[in-house]
């Protein structure tokens, strides 16, 4: 007779949870849910680890740092340039914790290193969802959630940079109190909430302390939560290819797979930034001294995702941008780089989402990634910023490039000023031309195959070249996408000549629509890649070819299966 098996205790208490709460079908649910692979998104995972390193030594450092900023007489042995000089307490316990504490100074630069990959890996993910047009319907929200810790991780950057209250850091609150300083009306109150006192004053060191450890990380652990959670409950974006479409995901399940994937590299990343907190020295700040509002340390820079607004400030003229208009003086050459080009840019990058959606007129949910030079002048925009933060980061590191190679540093301030302005428009223009190139390319593939290098001569003396035809997956790749038109509007007046109440708004956005799609090349058509099979039978073929099918519509492509217009609903076996 068979005895029965007795459950082990991990089942008795798996069976007590899910008695009592029914997360089995939570875990069921999940363990079902497929993920696509693919490298880039690893990037989101090397965010979230780093930020879980993160959490972990900057827990071990609060137990030894005091926010204070009260002044104390450094007594450590080590280093010995120090001992006995007067400095706040936040320097002096920083300076302890990397001499006396063990393993202080590893855990410092894990944190210092992390938080550098931290925000790196956060700029590179929204690289990849912009230039693949991740952040379409119906992920507006998570495109904004993702924004948001951008932002956060930032101000959570700056407010750990700042808190050893050496020179360096203090010369970036000294900025920071500039910048705010600027702002109209509200500038000195505000600079009296930050600091508590005229700057530097005896209270940012604690207030930043606060916003470190618990207002930054709970807000980031909360948009972290809420941008998972849309991402499980939405379909993940995936790269197109043969089998992909915006009805289903192709890829791996949670369990076991994808989290034993998570998992391995949650390992790697941890031990990778472990090495380089134990081998790269990072932030040693007894190299800068204790913060003295009178020295400036020359040859300096915050760290990289400051830098922008740094060389910002340092290409802004001076002479002839500050205002006073009624007795308010307006300092536009702190204003501009600091606050208003920022705030556009941010709010450029909040919007687009809802901009794309506006100027294309496609409302559609989207699952499949749009290959970037598909869509030309959205890519053309991500190099054109992202060579602006570079002739910004330069100009961050002016005075160092002057002194290295022996120029004049004002003019390699006029240079990069130069370069703000024509370098990324340049950048656009190189791009979109690229991108549109290589649509061409695509096409031209599609249509006549790859070259063999294999050349035949007929029996009339005629040398032609062999082509190779593409797979099938080769032609989905490169005719699955739709190339969107510019909107058509209404016209100016109604049959009776009445002036239309609103045209002038639709104008506006039929221009921008322009902009973005009047010059696109139309992906190959089934009847034209027939035709260009054919051997001479184009224009039989082109005969036959039915209404709305061919060049400039999307019809359907040359895999055979239906493609949709913005706005309209996919076709019976469609793809879309």
């Amino acid at each position: 007779m068979a005895t029965k098996q007795r459950p082990s205790a991990v089942g008795k208490a798996a069976d007590y949870l899910d008695q009592r709460t029914t997360i089995g079908v939570l875990v069921k649910e999940l363990a079902r849910k497929v993920f696509p692979d693919h490298w880039s998104f690893m990037l989101g995972e090397i965010a979230l680890f780093s930020f879980v390193v993160l959490i972990a030594s900057g827990f071990f450092l609060t137990m030894f740092f005091d926010p204070s900023m009260a002044l104390v007489r450094y007594e450590g042995e080590y280093p010995p340039s120090m001992s006995g000089q007067l400095m706040s307490a936040a320097f002096q316990s920083t300076v302890h914790m990397s001499f006396e504490v063990r393993g202080g100074l590893l855990m410092r630069q894990i944190h210092h290193w992390s938080a550098l990959i931290f925000i790196g890996s956060i700029v590179l993910h929204m690289f990849r969802v912009f230039f693949t047009g991740a952040f379409r319907k119906p992920r507006e929200i998570n495109w904004i959630v993702g924004l948001t810790m951008l932002i956060l991780a930032l101000a959570a950057g700056f407010t750990g940079y700042s808190l050893p209250d050496d020179v360096l850091s203090g010369n970036g609150l000294r900025i920071i109190d500039g910048v705010v300083k600027a702002i109209p009306l509200i500038g000195a109150y505000l600079s009296f909430l930050i600091f508590g006192s005229e700057f530097p004053g005896d209270q940012v060191i604690p207030r930043l302390f606060t916003l470190h450890i618990f207002v930054i990380p709970g807000l980031l652990i909360a948009l972290i939560a809420l941008h998972l959670f849309l991402m499980v409950l939405q379909k993940h974006g995936q790269y197109p290819g043969g089998g992909r479409s915006d009805r289903n995901v192709v890829g791996y399940p949670a369990l076991p797979v994808y989290v034993a994937k998570m998992t391995g590299n949650f390992f790697i990343i941890a031990g990778v930034l472990t090495l380089m907190g134990g081998t790269m020295a990072i932030n040693n700040i007894w190299n800068y001294g204790p913060y003295d509002p009178a020295p400036v340390s020359a040859g300096t820079q915050p760290d990289w995702y400051i830098l922008f607004v740094d060389g910002a400030l340092r290409l802004m003229p001076g002479p002839g941008f500050e205002w006073v208009l009624w007795g308010y003086t307006l300092p536009m050459n702190i204003l501009i780089p600091a606050v208003i080009v920022p705030g556009i840019l941010f709010t450029l990058l909040f919007t687009w989402p809802f901009l794309e959606a506006r100027v294309t007129g496609d409302h559609r949910e989207h699952h499949v990634l749009d290959r970037p030079r598909n869509r030309p002048v959205r890519t053309a925009t991500g190099v054109a910023l992202f060579v602006a933060f570079l002739v910004c980061a330069l100009a961050a590191t002016n005075d160092l490039i002057a002194t290295h190679f022996s120029l004049s540093i004002f003019a390699i301030t006029w240079v990069l000023r130069i370069l703000l302005f024509v370098g990324p428009a340049f950048a656009f223009f190189v791009t979109k031309r690229v991108c549109l190139a290589l649509q061409r390319k695509d096409r031209e593939l599609v249509l006549h195959g790859h070259e063999s290098g294999r050349i035949v001569r007929f029996a009339t003396g005629e040398y032609v070249e062999v082509h190779t035809p593409l797979d099938p997956q080769e032609v989905w790749l490169r005719t699955q996408h739709t190339s969107p038109r510019p909107l058509e509007i209404q016209p100016a007046t109604d049959a009776r000549g009445v002036k239309r109440k609103g045209y002038r708004s639709d104008r506006r956005w039929q221009r921008l629509s322009e902009f973005f799609y009047e010059d696109r090349v139309e992906p190959a058509t089934p009847a034209e890649l027939a035709a260009a099979h054919s051997h001479g039978k184009h224009d039989e073929i082109e005969a036959r070819t039915p209404a709305g099918v061919g060049p400039g519509t999307t019809g359907p492509r040359a895999d055979g299966e239906g493609a949709t217009g913005p706005g309209e609903e996919p076709r019976p076996g469609s793809r879309s």
